[in-house]
C-alpha cells in the first residue's frame, strides 16, 4: 500500500507543477498577434466595399462561429469549458450578435443589387465557409486551448464589447489553426502511459523499499518519441 501511495504522490507532484491552463503542453506556442481591422489577407472573408462597422460585424460573427465549432470539437477536454463559454456568450452578448447579423444581412443585400434573395444566398454561403474554416484535426489541441482562452475573454467582456475581443484576438485564433506542439521541450518528449515501477513482490523488501540488487533500476527503459 505504501509503495502505491508513494507512486501516486509522485505523479500528482509532477503534474501539479504544470500551469492549470496547460492541458496539453508544458508550454504552448505563443500565437498572439496585433489587433486586426477585418480586411487583412487571411483574416475572415473578403467583403469588398465593407465599412468599418460591417468588418467589425464580420469579426463578431466569425468569433461566434469559432466558439460554436470549439464547443463541439473540444468536448474531449471538459476543463477547457468551451461549451459553457459558448452558451454564456450567446446569452450575455445576445444583442451584439443580433446587431452583427443585421449588419451582415444589410451588407449582402446592398452588394447584391438590393436583391434580398441573392443577399440571403450569399450570407448562407458566407456562414458555410466560416464554419468549415475552423474544422481542424492536426491542430485540434492548440485550437481548443486557444478557444478556451478567447472564450474566457468573451464571457468577461462587458456587453457590447465582444467585437473588441474579436479584433484583438482574431489573428491569434487563425494562428491556432496551424499545428504546434510542445515548446518547452521541443526536441524530445515522452507521450504515452506514465512510467511506473514494477510491483513484483520480490522487488520490494519488508520496509517497502525498492531492491535494486534483485530488480535493477526501478523504472523500465522507455524510448522517447522524437519530434
Amino acid at each position: 500500500m505504501l509503495r502505491i501511495l508513494t507512486a501516486a504522490v509522485a505523479a500528482i507532484t509532477i503534474f501539479s507543477a504544470a500551469p492549470a491552463s496547460a492541458q496539453f503542453f508544458f508550454q504552448s506556442r505563443d500565437l498572439s498577434g496585433p489587433r486586426v481591422v477585418g480586411d487583412e489577407p487571411g483574416i475572415g472573408q473578403a467583403l469588398p466595399g465593407a465599412t468599418p462597422a460591417e468588418l467589425r460585424a464580420e469579426m463578431v460573427w466569425t468569433l461566434r462561429a469559432a466558439m460554436n465549432v470549439a464547443a463541439l470539437q473540444c468536448e474531449f477536454e471538459p476543463t477547457l469549458l468551451t461549451r459553457p463559454n459558448y452558451n454564456a456568450m450567446l446569452k450575455d452578448h445576445k444583442a451584439e450578435l443580433a446587431a452583427a447579423m443585421t449588419t451582415l444581412e444589410a451588407y449582402f443585400t446592398r452588394v447584391n443589387g438590393k436583391n434580398k434573395r441573392q443577399g440571403q444566398a450569399k450570407l448562407d454561403h458566407f456562414n458555410t465557409v466560416i464554419y468549415s474554416s475552423f474544422s481542424t484535426v492536426s491542430a485540434q489541441f492548440i485550437f481548443c486551448q486557444t478557444m478556451s482562452s478567447i472564450g474566457r475573454d468573451v464571457i468577461y467582456a462587458p456587453r457590447g464589447e465582444m467585437g473588441d475581443v474579436a479584433l484583438n484576438r482574431m489573428r491569434e485564433l487563425h494562428n491556432s489553426l496551424v499545428p504546434w506542439g510542445e515548446q518547452r521541450f521541443p526536441s524530445r518528449i515522452f507521450v504515452g502511459q506514465p512510467r511506473l515501477p514494477r510491483f513484483d513482490k520480490e522487488c520490494w523488501d519488508k520496509k517497502d523499499l525498492w531492491n535494486a540488487k534483485r530488480c535493477g533500476a526501478p523504472y523500465p527503459a522507455v524510448a522517447l518519441a522524437q519530434r
